[in-house]
């Protein structure tokens, strides 16, 4: 029996969640290979693959015999909670200055990716708050044809943007050694939609930044089996739209701010006042006052516009 491996905490913690993801991951484990940045590990939290997802983690551990790259067992809850699951595991190996950058399946990093990631993290004036990076990526096909772009935020990510809005894509995103330790004291709130989305309002809600590249640092593929796929286009307003009326809009809300409870005395005032106003604001026109009177609003005029929409159809 081989002795136990000595884990030393890595400056990036990859955390990288798998579900059946035979035919993408491959160029996503050599994507991560082939960072600039070399100190990193990577935990692999896998949800009960049934094609050869594990076989090629396991091929990929022996190819790098030298790194901590561990395969664990998901909760088999869905996507978010696997990946809230992998954040919150009590044997991670994280030391003061440990970052943890998020990573689908069936992405590919550029070369450069980590390491801008960390440049910009370390070099805020307020790098001992919570931060979170989020990144640009460019749009690929199954075939690995570029098709488009992200969106870029059009001003600074707020606090009253994160209340209704996920403006820190989890592919890219990467929490500084703050963010992660508030993110490991939150748990795992029950009913959270997203975790990306959950984070970034996690972190704005507890004080900290959001800090936003506008470089493109990965390619994002778009197939038939995207948990959620790129938010451009007919096809995902009307999911989006689908999504408002079935209710399901304004319960990933409520369970983002419910989740916030875990970490009520780290809120900021601002936060606190948020979540007291809208608790009392159940529907319709007091819930559009609500949100016109805290100043929540998507990034543009006509998202906010459908958003107050949503407030009067109980949608929001």
């Amino acid at each position: 029996m081989q002795p136990p491996k000595i884990l030393i905490a890595p400056q990036i913690l990859i955390a990288l969640c798998s579900y059946n993801g035979a035919d993408w991951l491959a160029g996503q484990l050599d994507s991560i290979a082939a960072q600039d940045h070399a100190n990193w590990a990577l935990w692999i939290s896998d949800d009960g693959s049934t094609d050869d997802t594990r076989s090629l983690i396991a091929a990929f551990q022996a190819r790098h015999p030298g790194r901590d790259i561990r395969l664990i067992e998901g909760p088999r809850q869905g996507g978010t909670q696997n990946f809230l699951s992998l954040i919150c595991h009590p044997e991670l190996p994280i030391g003061p200055q440990t970052h943890l950058a998020l990573c689908d399946q069936d992405d590919i990093w550029l070369p450069e990716k980590l390491s801008r990631a960390l440049a910009l993290l370390q070099a805020q004036p307020d790098a001992s708050r919570p931060l979170i990076y989020g990144g640009q990526s460019r749009h690929i096909d199954e075939a690995g044809r570029v098709i488009g772009s992200s969106r870029r935020p059009r001003g600074q990510v707020t606090l009253q943007n994160a209340v209704v809005q996920n403006m820190v894509s989890g592919h890219s995103l990467v929490l500084n050694p703050a963010a992660l330790a508030l993110a490991r004291a939150a748990g795992r709130p029950a009913g959270i939609g997203f975790q990306d989305w959950w984070l970034s309002l996690l972190v704005l809600a507890c004080g900290g930044r959001a800090v936003i590249d506008q470089t493109e640092v990965l390619l994002y593929r778009q197939h038939g089996g995207n948990v959620m796929g790129a938010p451009q286009g007919g096809h995902a307003a009307k999911q989006r739209l689908r999504q408002m009326a079935e209710g399901r809009y304004r319960a990933w809300i409520a369970a983002n701010l419910a989740g916030l409870a875990a970490v009520a005395d780290r809120l900021t005032p601002e936060a606190t006042q948020i979540i007291e106003s809208l608790a009392q604001a159940k529907g319709g026109l007091a819930r559009l006052r609500a949100f016109h009177r805290l100043g929540i609003r998507r990034q543009s005029g006509r998202g906010t516009a459908l958003l107050y929409t949503a407030c009067l159809l109980g949608w929001a």
